[in-house]
């Protein structure tokens, strides 16, 4: 009785959640963003947890036939140790392993067994529990956001120089994270990278899927399916002659394969006849990461998320903190803060915003979360894009007491006037969740580059509401420096020199976050309006010695 009772426990628990997403990708609008906020991953635990066991016990009941053919499923599901009491637990997909499984779980697994329920009677029940998913509002992931999990994966691999090996083994930067993956699981990595045409990760996930079938049993995937893409992937790399040995490979163990034997003719024309006839010598894989494509400081960026920062020893003799209270209200209750360096002028307030303070602005902001866009510098219209993955909302300042405070606080904190500034944004970043180098403010000579009529963004301030476990560092390029988020602080620094053009020694980012959850809120503050408080040079080279510094000019 043991045994059944398991099996039908967990049937529950694969029926319900596969046949809920079955429906709602086809009902839902919004999907294919999943992936880019953490809080959305959380929320999907919390409604993968929550089943309808009676419904659920009714559609067993109903397809006791079925069930030898579930079994099997049923039977691998329960060798990866799901524990049920995971899904109330938000820590789960703090790491990169734990939430890729959990969209992919939630995808590619879900859509075999959804097949395997299709049955006459089984729309009555589908729709009851789609309903049900309806209610309770839970954003279900689709292939966009599996192919997502994917490349962030692969993002946070090349940040982190993490080994392929380990990922796959649930370890990332020599910690035990994650679950470990299977051979399928690995090769839907490599299929997100082929698709992205990013054959060097191609190459290493397809073959650790290959090693991986090898010591299954039974295997999670097929070899000829893997053996397509690593060919081609080989190929690309500069292996002509390990491809075209793959190829026979698949030809050889798949005799109906629809492309093997025309894919081994045209590998054959790629060599010449004495490297065709010679094929057990065959040379190192070559493997060498494709950079054509990238940002021109990629190699900067990516060794300063590492944490491997640029020391300025003259400008460390320089920097102090002080209490700052040049207001009459900070007499009593001065601000902390930190400079963290001069020319330009860059800063932390500490402790600046509370616990109570940071789980309002969550709350908010939680049910306006959509994919954060950027600025096209061409267009000026927003857009998604690659190098941008977060989602973000904002709040307006008469929404809540909170809000208000929180702009009245950044007025003393900066000595700026916040009537012209934007709205504060609030952001959640998901898996391998950046943004890469940009400036803030506009660099394209316009005198209203907002639409405000506000003029150009004079300053940034940015909260950290949550502290990473790992990553997410903020960097600033041009300067080689960074800081980590801590929980209840802010960054600030100025975009504009005082004669008001960019200054680009701020070119900043946010370093994919490796475990953990990051939140932050920014307040962007214009131009107009700041004539007295921070009034015009007539020339570059005037820069604050703190913040709200009048120094004549």
């Amino acid at each position: 009785m043991r045994v059944l009772f398991n099996f039908r426990y967990w049937l529950r628990v694969w029926f319900g959640a596969s046949l809920a997403f079955g429906l709602c990708i086809m009902i839902c609008h919004g999907a294919g963003d999943v992936f880019t906020a953490m809080v959305d991953l959380e929320n999907l635990l919390a409604g993968e947890a929550d089943m309808t066991a009676q419904v659920l016990d009714e559609y067993i009941a109903s397809e006791t036939y079925r069930l030898q053919q579930l079994k099997s499923f049923a039977n691998e599901y329960l060798s990866k140790n799901h524990n049920f009491d995971e899904g109330r637990d938000e820590n789960v997909v703090t790491n990169p392993i734990n939430a890729y499984l959990l969209i992919k779980r939630l995808t590619s697994d879900w859509k075999y067994i959804t097949n395997l329920m299709q049955s006459n009677n089984a729309e009555y029940f589908i729709k009851n529990i789609t309903q049900e998913r309806l209610n309770n509002q839970v954003k279900y992931p689709d292939d966009e956001d599996l192919d997502g999990a994917a490349i962030g994966l692969l993002r946070l691999q090349d940040t982190y120089h993490l080994n392929t090996k380990d990922l796959a083994n649930g370890v990332v930067a020599g910690n035990n994270v994650g679950k470990t993956l299977s051979g399928q699981d690995c090769f839907e990595v490599g299929r997100a990278a082929y698709n992205a045409k990013d054959y060097y990760h191609t190459l290493e996930w397809m073959q650790e899927a290959l090693d991986r079938i090898k010591i299954e049993k039974p295997p999670t995937k097929r070899e000829s399916d893997i053996l397509e893409y690593y060919a081609y992937a080989l190929y690309q790399q500069g292996n002509p002659k390990r491809a075209l040995v793959l190829t026979k490979r698949l030809a050889q163990i798949d005799p109906t394969h629809p492309r093997a034997k025309g894919n081994v003719e045209w590998y054959e024309s790629m060599l010449s006849d004495e490297h065709k006839s010679d094929l057990h010598d065959l040379p190192p894989i070559k493997n060498v990461r494709d950079t054509r494509y990238d940002i021109e400081e990629r190699e900067v960026y990516e060794k300063l998320c590492r944490g491997k920062f640029e020391r300025d020893l003259e400008m460390e003799s320089k920097v102090y903190c002080y209490y700052k209270k040049d207001r009459d209200f900070l007499k009593l209750a001065p601000f902390k803060v930190e400079i963290l360096r001069f020319e330009p002028l860059v800063v932390i307030f500490h402790e600046v915003v509370s616990d109570y303070e940071i789980s309002i602005v969550k709350q908010l902001a939680t049910p306006r979360l959509k994919r954060a866009t950027v600025q096209n510098a061409k267009t000026g219209e927003l857009e998604h894009a690659n190098y941008r993955i977060s989602k973000s909302g904002w709040l307006k300042d008469h929404e809540h007491p909170v809000i208000h405070r929180i702009n009245e606080r950044i007025d003393l904190m900066t000595n700026l006037n916040q009537e012209t500034s934007e709205d504060l944004q609030v952001a959640n970043y998901g898996i391998g969740g950046h943004y890469e180098p940009h400036f803030d403010m506009s660099m394209r000579g316009e005198k209203d580059p907002y639409r405000m009529g506000t003029g150009n963004r004079i300053a940034t301030v940015l909260f950290y509401m949550s502290q990473p476990e790992t990553g997410g560092a903020t960097v600033y390029t041009e300067l080689g420096i960074g800081t980590y988020p801590q929980v209840h602080n802010a960054l600030f620094w100025y975009n504009l020199k005082r004669d008001g053009e960019g200054d680009v020694r701020t070119r900043h980012a946010a370093c994919p976050v490796l475990t953990g959850v990051k939140w932050v809120s920014n307040k962007w503050i214009h131009e107009r309006g700041q004539e007295f408080r921070r009034p015009c040079a007539l020339t570059q080279d005037v820069n604050e010695k703190y913040v709200g510094d009048l120094t004549p000019i």
